[in-house]
């Protein structure tokens, strides 16, 4: 989905940013870039992909967030550093010194991955403030989670040795609220899940959505659901899963739901799932219905060879 057309807001100074209607803050190693909108506010965290957008690039998740009517607040990195680095997390409690997230009725901070760590780690930095937060990283250093061996060039470009910040996991007690959705198939990002548990954590198991379990939501068209649930009360409910059924048509997920039934020899079910897919996919691009049969048939390739 293209991004709605936008301006570089004005750049200002946190004084004024706290009572202004856009913005945007400048810093060393990182921005903020705000969109005042309606009476609740959505803090978006870049990750690793938006950072190869360029400048200037509005908040992520701003084509979607736009047309929901909240007011946005993008924090952006300069670099590929999961926000280990000072800027960002003073410019926020520059911002709260200052009183700006008291205009809002409720703040929740989201990202996805890279961002998913930065809306844990910083949410106490906002008194009340909730979490969405997709695929996260709870830490990328190596003594805390050393199951954790993805994304090599980018962790050793940053810093990950040292308080404050280097652990989300010690961040979770003291949220108001979070909710986190990853997949439980990706092993690492099931032992980044278990490191974040708590009372006040709701998680969203989504198989088959792979470490981008954001693009799934989006092309679900669930997003903005999630988003409004938060801003709206504590707990994701049955309504999420229910238009969550949209993820069927997804090509993402038939793809990761067909290459881990194979890879773990459910050729049976991979038959059964191609077939359903088939039949609600009429409109799927001839590509993907060539993969859906290709895999149909290797399966069914696969069960005729199994000894009776």
């Amino acid at each position: 989905m293209p991004a709605p057309a936008i301006e570089v807001p004005p750049e200002m100074g946190l004084d004024a940013a706290a009572q202004a209607g856009r913005f945007l803050i400048q810093g060393d190693h990182a921005n903020l870039w705000f969109e005042g909108a309606g009476d609740a506010l959505v803090v978006s965290f870049d990750n690793l992909a938006t950072i190869d957008e360029g400048w200037p690039r509005a908040p992520w998740a701003w084509a979607r967030l736009a047309p929901m009517g909240h007011s946005v607040l993008g924090v952006q990195s300069h670099a590929k550093d999961w926000f280990r680095q000072a800027t960002a997390p003073a410019l926020l409690r520059g911002l709260e010194e200052r009183g700006f997230f008291h205009r809002f009725r409720r703040v929740v901070l989201t990202g996805a991955s890279m961002g998913g760590f930065a809306a844990l780690n910083f949410a106490p930095l906002i008194p009340e403030a909730r979490v969405l937060a997709f695929s996260p990283q709870s830490t990328m250093n190596k003594a805390i989670a050393p199951f954790e061996q993805r994304f090599p060039f980018a962790v050793r470009k940053s810093n990950w040795e040292g308080m404050p910040f280097l652990d989300a996991a010690a961040a979770v007690p003291y949220i108001r609220r979070a909710v986190v959705l990853y997949d439980p198939f990706v092993p690492e990002d099931r032992a980044h899940a278990a490191r974040l548990a708590g009372p006040n954590v709701q998680f969203l198991a989504a198989p088959f959505t792979t470490h981008e379990a954001i693009r799934v939501v989006l092309k679900s068209g669930t997003f903005p659901l999630l988003i409004d649930t938060v801003l709206d009360r504590d707990e994701i409910g049955p309504d999420f899963w229910a238009a969550y059924r949209a993820r069927r048509s997804v090509t993402k997920w038939q793809r990761a739901l067909l290459a881990t039934a194979s890879n773990r020899g459910r050729q049976a079910l991979v038959v059964r799932a191609a077939e359903a897919m088939l039949r609600l996919g009429e409109e799927l691009p001839d590509e993907d219905k060539v993969f859906i049969r290709r895999a149909r048939r290797a399966a069914a390739n696969a069960l005729k060879t199994v000894p009776e």
